[in-house]
This record gives C-alpha cells, sequence and structure tokens, in this order.
C-alpha cells in the first residue's frame, strides 16, 4: 500500500492544483468584467443623465427619477430654433471641409516624410508633432491676425484654415504611419516600369489606404466638430456660429433661468450622430490610431 500511496499522490497533487488555476483564471476574468462596466458607466451615464435630462421639464429636472419622462418639448424648441439648425448646417459644412483639405494635404505629406529620404526628415516630424501639441491659446493672436488678412473673418470658411492648425499635422502624422507599413517593393516595381511618384500615391497607395483615410478622417471630423475656441473667436453673427458655441450661448426665458434641459437636448442632439459613427467604424479608428506601434 505505501508505494501505491506514493504513486498516486502526485496525482491528486495535481489534479488539484489545475483546480486551483482554473478558479484564478475565472476569478480574473470576473474582476476584469466587472472593472470593463465600471469603466463603461463611469464613461456612459454622463451621457445617459443628458438624456435623461433632456426629456424633463420645470421641476422635474431637479429631481433625481433615473428613467426618462419621454417628454420631447426640448427637442421641438430645437429643431423649431432657426438659429441652432443653422449652426448645425455651419458645423458640417465646416467640419467636412476641414476633414477632406486636412486629408489632402496629409497624404502628401505622409508620402514625402514615409518614403522620400532627405535629411531634414525626422526633423520635419518632430515638428509635426510638437505643432499638433500646441495649446489654441498660444496661437490665437497669430491666427486672428492671418485671418483678418485674408478677409475671412466672421466667415465659417475661416474656421476651415484655423482648424487645419491641428488636423493637419494629426492626418500627416497618422498616415505616414500607414505608407511606412507598405512594402517597398511596390514603389520599386513601379518605378522601373518609369511612374512618377505622384502616380505611385494616386495609382497605387492610395487605393490601398482605404481604411487608414477612414479612420483618419473621422478623427479629424470629430476634431472639428467639437471645437470651440477659435469658433466662438472668429464668428461674430449669430448665422454663422458652429454647434459648440450656439449650444454655449444658448439662454432662457429670463435672466435668472439656467436653461438646464434646452442644453442637454442640444448636447445629445450633436453628441449622437458622432456615437452612432464613432460605433460603425471603430475597428478602422483604433487601426489608425495603433498603425506603426509594432514595427515603422
Amino acid at each position: 500500500m505505501a508505494p501505491g500511496a506514493l504513486v498516486t499522490s502526485p496525482v491528486r497533487i495535481k489534479r488539484r492544483s489545475s483546480a486551483h488555476y482554473r478558479m484564478r483564471r475565472q476569478i480574473r476574468r470576473g474582476g476584469l468584467g466587472i472593472l470593463i462596466l465600471l469603466v463603461l458607466a463611469y464613461t456612459l451615464f454622463p451621457y445617459y443623465w443628458a438624456i435623461v435630462s433632456s426629456t424633463k421639464q420645470g421641476a422635474e429636472l431637479y429631481t433625481t427619477a433615473f428613467l426618462p419622462a419621454l417628454n420631447f418639448g426640448y427637442y421641438r424648441q430645437l429643431f423649431d430654433n432657426p438659429v441652432f439648425m443653422g449652426s448645425l448646417v455651419n458645423s458640417v459644412f465646416v467640419a467636412t471641409g476641414t476633414t477632406v483639405v486636412s486629408l489632402a494635404l496629409g497624404i502628401i505629406s505622409a508620402y514625402a516624410l514615409g518614403r522620400l529620404d532627405f535629411p531634414q526628415k525626422r526633423i520635419v516630424l518632430m515638428a509635426i508633432l510638437m505643432i499638433s501639441i500646441f495649446p489654441q491659446v498660444a496661437v490665437l493672436s497669430g491666427m486672428f491676425e492671418l485671418i483678418n488678412a485674408l478677409g475671412l473673418y466672421n466667415r465659417p470658411s475661416a474656421l476651415i484654415v484655423t482648424y487645419l492648425l491641428s488636423t493637419a499635422p494629426f492626418t500627416t502624422w497618422i498616415l505616414t504611419t500607414f505608407i511606412r507599413e507598405f512594402p517597398r517593393e511596390l514603389e520599386e516595381a513601379a518605378l522601373i516600369d518609369g511612374c512618377s511618384h505622384f502616380r505611385i500615391l494616386t495609382r497605387i497607395l492610395l487605393p490601398l489606404m482605404g481604411p487608414s483615410l477612414a479612420s483618419t478622417g473621422i478623427l479629424a471630423f470629430i476634431l472639428a466638430w467639437n471645437e470651440f475656441l477659435f469658433a466662438l473667436t472668429f464668428m461674430l453673427t449669430d448665422e454663422n456660429k458652429t454647434v459648440p458655441v450656439a449650444i454655449g450661448l444658448i439662454g432662457g426665458t429670463t435672466r435668472y433661468e439656467y436653461p438646464f434641459g434646452q442644453i442637454m437636448a442640444a448636447s445629445v442632439t450633436v453628441t449622437l450622430p458622432l456615437i452612432i459613427v464613432v460605433l460603425i467604424f471603430q475597428r478602422r479608428i483604433v487601426a489608425g490610431l495603433t498603425a506603426g506601434a509594432v514595427k515603422g
């Protein structure tokens, strides 16, 4: 019996240890799931509370009910407000124009920085990165002088020029990492066949950059859509203001009334399309943010 006991005891210890590790893995998965739920609750609860608040009227705003009241009076007021609807159109125009121009500039610059060899390439990349992190207040006075010199003050097109200060370096940096990942054999074969660099970019690389252009364009659109400081500074009249400024200038019926419900309804209205777009293209956005993180 003694030798048999010696033989079976290690088997029992092995079974006990595998069950122990299995339980530890289950505990880790459960803890990770709880952590993810807490993060989601922390990030999504403000938006949910905005939805709840936008459906309440009067004194209901000061109650602690967590379910919407299903009163859409504030939304009807917004859609009947020509100033708010005009600001919505201005935001679409400015954000779309900024995205198109920044992508056009970013593609050309990214090809030069990602494929062409010149001595100052690293310095240019560092300069682009430094420009993208400049605070807006630091360049506000210089941009104001530039807008006045171009005669674009109080025009939505002025915002396209100013937003390029942040979106163009961003798109250039992201697209450069994408272009670096393409094999150089494609360009070498095209150069042997007599293609120019411009034709290589437009006929060979550009069709392959569909996912990268989509993800970078969405991020640039969101940056332009949410911008507030330049829109507040360079737009003077109500018909030229963008949505963030229009929401900030919503007033109550009296000087002592804070239109909390209307502001929440406007915030939900302008944020919901962005959330839908991000949810649809979330994989491409993540691919754009992580491009070149492993090699490049």
